[in-house]
């Protein structure tokens, strides 16, 4: 029987941003709590069931990304760009979203996760 190797979770910032710059986009399980990720690009990213808790996401490039499971609780989002994504059951309580671009993206609007859009740019009606 063939062995399955699966990619341990990133846990910092600078892994993050190494493994995009060298082609990677599979970051599922990554536990960046509290990182440090202002203006990043993770443009079609999988962050599927990512800590992401209160970290800094502002002016990051996210679109298309797969956040669904995510954990963005806390997290600043102000002025990133959410185009496209897919946000199924991610958790974003006390996120901050003012600015953050969120047209084309995906969520079950019934979640209780998803915060107001009043305040975001281009919201889904």
């Amino acid at each position: 029987m063939s062995e399955v190797i699966t990619p341990r979770p990133i846990n910092s910032a600078d892994e993050l941003m190494k493994s995009y710059t060298e082609g990677m986009r599979y970051f599922q399980n990554a536990q960046l709590r509290g990182a440090n990720l202002h203006s990043l690009d993770l443009k079609g990213s999988d962050l599927s069931y990512a800590d992401l808790s209160s970290a800094n996401l502002s002016m990051a490039n996210l679109r298309g990304c797969d956040l669904s499971y995510a954990d963005l609780s806390d997290a600043n989002l102000e002025d990133a760009d959410l185009r496209g994504t897919m946000l199924f059951y991610t958790n974003l309580r006390q996120a901050n979203l003012q600015g953050a671009r969120l047209d084309n993206a995906d969520w079950d609007k019934n979640s209780p996760l998803f915060p107001n859009t009043e305040s975001t740019k281009d919201p889904i009606q």
